[in-house]
């Protein structure tokens, strides 16, 4: 992907998600916590569940297993490529974020639900990158236009 694309983060089609859900394989998911009562946790399952390989990163859970799955301390230290970050921090936070997914080729900048950062947001199209806000993957996933996923 290369050049600015620029959307309307008020309204995203069921056919941007769609594509975006679809084409990924690895989803890198910042954020992810241990604890089964956490949203982070839950969305983590769902999205294992629907077939995506998912790569937690915590840096206080750094070399510790999330669901079955090695967590890193940070993107940085994934060493297989991912193609979407899934972010489960603040709006603040999702900045830094961003220029980590950046820096290590992500396709996608996915920030769940009340997560909303336009400056990242706009570096990340800036990049070629396509950015979801304020929407969760696991409810995108639950959406009838997905009884025809393989998984």
């Amino acid at each position: 992907m290369n050049g600015a694309v620029s959307i309307n983060h008020d309204h995203y089609s069921d056919e941007y998600l769609k594509d975006i859900l679809t084409e990924v394989q690895s989803i890198a998911l910042v954020g992810a916590s241990p604890r089964a009562d956490r949203d982070s946790h839950i969305v983590m399952n769902v999205l294992l569940e629907a077939g995506y390989q998912v790569i937690p990163v915590n840096p206080r859970e750094a070399g510790n297993s999330i669901l079955g799955q090695t967590c890193y301390g940070s993107l940085a230290e994934i060493d297989i490529p991912v193609d979407m970050v899934e972010i489960f921090r603040s709006s603040e936070a999702a900045l830094g974020v961003t220029k980590e997914a950046i820096a290590i080729g992500a396709k996608v900048i996915w920030m769940q639900l009340q997560i909303v950062n336009h400056q990242a947001a706009q570096m990340a199209e800036s990049s070629g990158i396509k950015v979801v806000m304020d929407r969760c993957p696991k409810l995108e996933l639950q959406k009838t236009y997905w009884t025809d996923r393989e998984t």
